[in-house]
């Protein structure tokens, strides 16, 4: 028997899509199998110690998969850092990915939406749900998901919950997220303010931020304090190219449309339209096509921090393996920071932060910025398109409508010159389905 065969036979045994059985391959099993052994050939390149945890994770790391194939396929090639949550509904296809493998190999973080007053039962009973959902006897790290105010931060019933799952041995570790707030709900607690007192709390092991090329000034800050404490560092958000991509399409689209709008939603469009056009010249000056050609740069941008232990990359699909885990080990080149500091010159004014909100205070209709365009990255750069749209649904507070006939006093607060008004004009079109 060839080592070819040996190695397709392998992975069919050990992979999900072995489980999946000969129904699934069918009479073109062969090149099915080939083209499938072709996508794993990437492997994980480098490891860093996660903080205080001591554990040696990969630097490319899996963010949120939903296929458990896919996630089996990427473990097997050396990710072993897994970061899922309560309400990413993935937790089940996580469990059945990690089924057969050695679970002390991998590092597996959960998160939860709390309240100030949550109980410790509550905590404690939501922690065992996920679990279950996990198939495993522990998590490695459970974190407060997107934590938006210091006062969650001490949240007793969440502490009170982790110290005895700690001593059951259910959760190894503690953790916390925030990718930005709703300061007309929550004052100006920013990204930087929540986690640095997170840091300075001392309960804490590992965080998740926002932190890219295009927004360093608030996760460079926390990076630094958490090396100096030895908390943990994961990253999200780390490529803000796709915001671009996804408004240009939507706006020739409803241009399509010939929809009718009001003057001021008009002039918003306009504003944006004007900007892109300049963002056009200059992607047209630097021969780039697609938002591709700039992620690279800007994952390896993220782990030449040597602050970071690793970046949360999503995996929807085998082609995604195939993108990011070549990445894994290497560095940012010259030209590649040369293209980096063109697309901030050139693009720069197309992303609205996340983690930012500063033009929040000076909404007079209280619209969460910062969360509606986060949601509407989801949809336009994640392909998340129904938890993007089923969370605007559910977004207590007012809606991006709002902003149609706005004097757009979020584009005159903005120290980045982001067009918002039109930004937030054409989200909800894109959220609300309309």
């Amino acid at each position: 028997m060839s080592n070819n065969s040996m190695g397709r036979r392998r992975f069919l045994k050990n992979s999900a899509l072995g489980v999946a059985g000969a129904g699934f391959l069918g009479n073109s099993g062969g090149l099915v199998a080939e083209e499938v052994i072709k996508k794993v050939d990437p492997k994980i390149k480098a490891f860093r110690t996660l903080g205080r945890t001591g554990f040696m994770i990969s630097d490319i790391s899996c963010g949120f998969c939903s296929n458990a194939a896919v996630l089996k396929a990427a473990i097997e090639a050396g990710v072993n850092y897994i970061d899922t949550a309560e309400s990413y509904r993935n937790q089940p296809a996580v469990g059945e990915a990690i089924q057969g493998l050695d679970r002390k190999k991998i590092f597996i973080t959960s998160k939860l939406v709390i309240k100030e007053d949550i109980t410790k039962e509550e905590v404690v009973t939501r922690t065992r749900k996920c679990l279950e959902e996990l198939k495993t006897d522990y998590l490695d790290c459970m974190m407060i998901h997107s934590c938006e105010n210091r006062k969650l931060i001490t949240a007793k019933g969440f502490h009170d919950a982790m110290t005895q799952l700690k001593s059951e041995g259910r959760v190894r570790f503690v953790g916390i997220s925030n990718h930005g707030s709703n300061w007309a709900m929550d004052g100006e607690e920013s990204m930087a303010k929540v986690l640095l007192a997170a840091a300075a709390d001392g309960r804490f092991d590992v965080m998740l931020l926002a932190y890219n090329f295009l927004q360093t000034d608030q996760g460079a800050d926390v990076l630094a304090v958490c090396k100096e404490k030895n908390i943990g560092t994961t990253l999200m958000k780390v490529n803000p190219v796709g915001q671009y991509y996804g408004m240009k399409e939507r706006v020739e689209q409803m241009q399509k449309e010939g929809k009718e709008v009001g003057e001021r939603y008009f002039q918003a469009l306009e504003r944006y339209k004007k900007r892109a056009e300049m963002a056009d010249s200059f992607i047209k000056k630097y021969d780039l096509k697609n938002p591709l050609e700039i992620r690279d740069a800007a994952v390896r941008f993220a782990l030449d921090n040597p602050n970071v232990n690793t970046v949360c990359c999503a995996f929807r699909s085998f082609d995604d393996i195939d993108a990011y885990l070549p990445l894994s080990g290497t560095n940012l080149n010259g030209l590649e920071k040369k293209k980096l500091a063109a697309y901030k010159e050139g693009c720069g004014t197309l992303y609205c932060r996340h983690a930012c909100g500063i033009c929040e205070n000076s909404c007079p209709n209280q619209v969460p910025v910062n969360t509606i365009m986060r949601y509407n990255h989801y949809y336009e750069a994640h392909g998340r398109e129904k938890y993007a749209l089923k969370r605007y649904a559910l977004l207590d507070a007012p809606k991006a409508d709002q902003c149609q006939n706005c004097d757009g006093a979020c584009e005159i607060a903005c120290p980045y010159g982001v067009p918002t008004q039109g930004m937030m004009v054409m989200a909800h079109h894109r959220l609300s389905l309309t």
